[in-house]
């Protein structure tokens, strides 16, 4: 059964999903140097807006966009729900930390069944008013394509003929920026991937969500079609808390599994929208990555640059990327990068092209490897 995707939300500190990708074009960042909490230092930050969001607003504000681009009305009883997070409402926690070791007269637990980690997909099925499946995924930054894979099993499945999926998050939190410095996974400056003067990561708050349908269920109302989900591979190195693993063994099983699965192979590849996170190790093994299986020079670049690293969301952004790319047969610039340490074909400057598949790659921590294939329909 073909999947497609008939509408996509998306926000970031780009803009909405047509503002992120005139920006992608025109090789613009969304990146500043704030400081949203007075006890830490200012840093390069993705924020969607002046000071940091928060899950559930996000999660609406991205939603109706989705459906809105579908053209779809609420209630939708029977459309699934895949929602994901890496964080969920982490933020409102470490304000109940806080509170616990300040006035704790002050501390308000009433309402502390909203902010556990399914809380984006609860609110989601809340918003279209299902009573299908809803389900709530986290794999650390492998999270958003792992959504998109789930709600496209569903529909092979038959188990729905609509799922709404993606990730949503909202990780500039001060426990988040405390943990990636002490790491010193943070950039100084700026996110610079696949460059040799890259520094590290810089944190963005972001969400995409897509709407996938059965191609019968999407022609026969006549929606709108940016392009299909081909397959996808998931697999995990299960050899560190945070670092790839050395040899790619288990990221490179992961392609394989994608391209055998979406009957390709890697030189029907057209463009990777890389995880490029902009950190020496990450950047390095998938360079490696896309080398030894992608000798046929397949263009490649990274949006974290522009958008910061959305952790759990990332892919779903990644994936939005490629069905804007497919769509528009354009390639969205690697921004941030001047010097490349790698022999890769990055895209450095906008130009159009034949794109007819994209693949997504995503990589978490604990050795979580998302890759997810999509074409023209």
């Amino acid at each position: 059964m073909n999947v497609v995707v008939t509408g996509i939300g998306l926000l970031c500190c780009l803009g909405s999903l047509s503002e992120s990708w005139q920006n992608l074009l025109a090789r613009r960042s969304g990146i500043r140097l704030q400081r949203p909490f007075p006890e830490l230092p200012a840093y390069p930050l993705g924020l969607i807006g002046k000071s940091p969001t928060q899950l559930t607003k996000l999660t609406r504000l991205v939603l109706s966009a989705a459906l809105e681009d579908g053209r779809l009305t609420t209630p939708l009883p029977d459309c699934g729900v895949v929602i994901g997070s890496s964080r969920g409402c982490q933020a409102v926690w470490e304000q109940y930390a806080s509170q616990l070791h300040g006035d704790r007269d002050s501390l308000q637990l009433e309402n502390w069944l909203e902010t556990l980690p399914n809380q984006g997909a609860i609110a989601a099925a809340r918003q279209i008013g299902t009573t299908a499946i809803v389900l709530a995924p986290m794999a650390a930054c492998a999270t958003g394509i792992w959504a998109i894979a789930q709600a496209f099993e569903l529909i092979q499945q038959g188990k729905c003929q609509r799922v709404i999926a993606g990730a949503i998050e909202a990780p500039v939190t001060p426990l988040t920026l405390a943990g990636f410095q002490q790491m010193g996974a943070l950039a100084a400056t700026g996110c610079y991937p696949f460059d040799k003067h890259r520094e590290g990561l810089v944190l963005g708050e972001g969400a995409a969500i897509l709407v996938l349908e059965s191609a019968e269920l999407a022609l026969s109302r006549g929606a709108a079609i940016y392009g299909q989900i081909l397959g996808f591979g998931l697999t995990c190195d299960a050899t560190h808390i945070s670092a790839p693993s050395i040899d790619n063994r288990s990221a490179t099983i992961a392609v394989k599994d994608c391209l055998e699965r979406s009957n390709l192979s890697a030189t029907e590849i057209d463009y990777i929208h890389a995880h490029g996170t902009s950190t020496k190790l990450n950047d390095a093994r998938e360079a490696s990555l896309v080398q030894s299986l992608f000798p046929h020079g397949v263009a490649v670049s990274s949006t974290k640059g522009a958008t910061g690293h959305t952790l759990g969301a990332s892919g779903a952004i990644g994936a939005a990327f490629c069905l804007m790319a497919l769509k528009r047969q354009e390639f969205p610039t690697c921004v941030g990068l001047k010097e490349s340490e790698f022999q890769l074909n990055l895209v450095t400057a906008p130009r159009r092209g034949e794109i007819r598949q994209a693949m997504c790659f995503s990589f978490g921590f604990g050795g979580q490897n998302a890759v997810i294939a999509l074409g023209k329909f």
